[in-house]
């Protein structure tokens, strides 16, 4: 065959990945006629490699992406394309740029054997080392299961479109977009295609290119107020991304901007906080730390139910060098107020509002050890008595009086305090213990 031949029997067959829907899922990711493949002409045995990868811009910032292409031996996992998978990881290390990932695979190509193994491990590898140095996101487009979910899973992102898959389980036990987002392990829920690729594009134009680098500042937006919710009264309109809406639902973490500037909040809902939602705050405030952007905690709580998991989100927020900002919005009792707004360890600036409650125990244990003369009355007038307590010993005046809070806000002012807070923050300079990372 001529060269000419052979030139136009690839550009034919180039034509025919350009029509499959993995190509399509990353022209439309990214801005128009910014895509540019990466190796377009890798080949596994006697086809092309089984994942399209390339290069482009999302709202203008720089990302690299790939996409397993199920219609090319249902997207399995290859010696070749692991090795296109790890030339996208090696790019993204040498440039400092996030990378995003759609799957869609039926799991690994059988007929190359145990080299397999060797292949996933490479791309595990690859994804273990950039973590905390890149954001990734992953996509589930279709399916995902035995070992490609790892890889998925180990993103900072995991975004489900409704009819997808993920498991270690091959046969896709406990697999659904329902059922993974139950357990914590996705982020974000999407009904299609249309709508996962938007949401990854939302993510993207969030998050720094990378741990050395900050978030993109855009114009701000008054906020839009929905009822009682603090978190739309304080961010700017529409910015709000919640993660893990449907796991650990006494906590709402997201990412949002604040007068232009991207922060993480964290806001409790007024109950008793268990494993799920400690888990759920603890990788957030991690994840957060890790880029350098400033945690807003909303605090409101009765306290934690385990010991444990308490210990952990106490943890993640005392070894975090980001800014940590804290506005206690209602109860903050003891071990929960010393987690999440002590000015001693784990807040760089505590506020709160005029009608919180902060209190080394709840009023009522309080009043029943400290005010026994009071409390020896007919029970019902002991809440009254309960209630004394709460405003002589428990306000927010008295907290600050003591020095337990820096300042007592209005509510409708907590938007530009935590501004001004966070900007003059933003320089702080905080000397760790050399060690490699916390056990707890």
């Amino acid at each position: 065959m001529s060269v000419e031949n052979k030139a136009q029997t690839l550009a034919n067959a180039q034509g025919d990945i350009e029509k499959t829907a993995a190509y399509k899922n990353l022209v439309s990711f990214f801005d128009q006629g910014t895509f540019t493949q990466i190796d377009a002409y890798a080949k596994s045995q006697d086809n092309f490699a089984e994942v399209v990868a390339g290069y482009g811009t999302v709202n203008s910032c720089p990302v690299y992406a790939f996409a397993q292409n199920n219609d090319i031996c249902g997207g399995a996992m290859s010696k070749a394309q692991a090795a296109k998978l790890k030339k996208v990881y090696d790019l993204a290390v040498k440039t400092g740029t996030p990378v995003v990932g759609f799957y869609d695979s039926v799991g690994a190509k059988l007929s190359e054997g145990i080299d397999m193994l060797s292949s996933y491990g490479a791309v595990l590898n690859s994804v273990g080392n950039l973590s905390g140095v890149v954001p990734q996101v992953s996509v589930v487009l279709g399916t995902c299961l035995g070992t490609g979910a790892l890889n998925a899973v180990s993103a900072d992102f995991v975004i489900m479109s409704e009819k997808a898959q993920l498991s270690l389980d091959i046969q896709g036990e406990c697999g659904s977009a329902s059922a993974v987002a139950q357990n914590g392990i996705s982020h974000i829920t999407a009904k299609d295609t249309k709508e996962a690729i938007e949401k990854a594009q939302q993510l993207i134009t969030m998050l720094p290119s990378n741990n050395l680098s900050v978030s993109p500042l855009m114009d701000d937006d008054e906020p839009k107020a929905e009822g009682k919710c603090p978190i739309s009264a304080i961010v700017d309109a529409d910015s709000y991304i919640s993660l893990q809406r449907g796991y650990g639902n006494e906590v709402s973490v997201g990412l949002a901007r604040l007068v232009g500037s991207v922060v993480g909040i964290v806001a409790t809902k007024g109950g008793v906080l268990d494993a799920e939602a400690c888990n759920k705050m603890t990788r957030f405030v991690r994840f957060c730390d890790a880029f350098a952007i400033p945690v807003v905690t909303l605090a409101d709580s009765q306290g934690f139910a385990t010991v444990a998991e308490a210990a952990r989100v106490s943890a993640a927020y005392a070894e975090a060098t980001t800014v940590k900002a804290t506005v206690i919005t209602g109860k903050a009792y003891g071990a929960f107020y010393i987690a999440v707004a002590g000015t001693g360890a784990n807040a760089d600036i505590t506020m709160a509002w005029t009608d919180s409650v902060i209190s080394p125990l709840p009023p009522v244990t309080g009043a029943a050890i400290m005010w026994q003369d009071r409390m020896n009355v007919a029970k019902d007038k002991r809440d009254e008595v309960v209630k004394q307590y709460e405003a002589e010993e428990c306000s927010a005046f008295k907290a600050a009086g003591e020095g337990y809070v820096e300042d007592v806000i209005n509510p409708d002012d907590t938007r530009l305090k935590l501004y001004s807070a966070i900007t003059m923050l933003s320089g702080k300079r905080v000397t760790s213990l050399p060690k490699k990372h916390g056990t707890i």
